[in-house]
């Protein structure tokens, strides 16, 4: 049975660079030899790296997150929602100006995913990333003085 998650295995479909495997490396059950163990986790399994159908600005701001969206992906699975964390504790405990922006960092992350992944998401999942960006926004804003 076929692999699914790589692009050689659907004809007239070109892989995005940031998912195409570097030379000399093959997958796994291909190939000969014994094979190094991998220091960056793989991608995940799908079948299109961006929406399909998507024109305009979607298209140019999924092109222009795909390289951080891997990035990010090649992290420890710990380090983001860390840092995370550590922002929005800051956001909490500083009563000042610096609580404001470690929110605003937050929110910012928020809206970033929750616009890539906002076409594959159900009415619920919308509605908590929604709810999730205003208290975010009302913290930032009380920490800049504005309640």
């Amino acid at each position: 049975m076929a692999d699914k998650s790589s692009s050689d295995d659907r004809p007239g479909r070109p892989a995005h660079p940031l998912a195409q495997r570097s030379p000399g490396r093959t997958a796994p059950g291909r190939g000969s030899g014994p094979r190094r163990p991998s220091a960056r986790r793989p991608l995940p399994p799908g079948e299109q790296f961006f929406t399909p159908g998507a024109t305009g600005l979607r298209q140019k701001i999924e092109r222009l997150s795909a390289a951080p969206m891997v990035f990010l992906f090649q992290l420890p699975r710990w380090i983001v929602p860390a840092v995370l964390v550590i922002l929005l504790l800051a956001g909490f405990a500083l009563p000042s100006f610096w609580g404001g922006l470690a929110a605003l960092v937050v929110a910012a992350f928020v809206v970033w995913l929750a616009y890539m992944s906002w076409p594959s998401l159900s009415f619920k999942g919308r509605i908590l990333r929604v709810a999730l960006l205003t208290f975010l926004l009302l913290l930032a804003a009380d920490r800049f003085g504005a309640f």
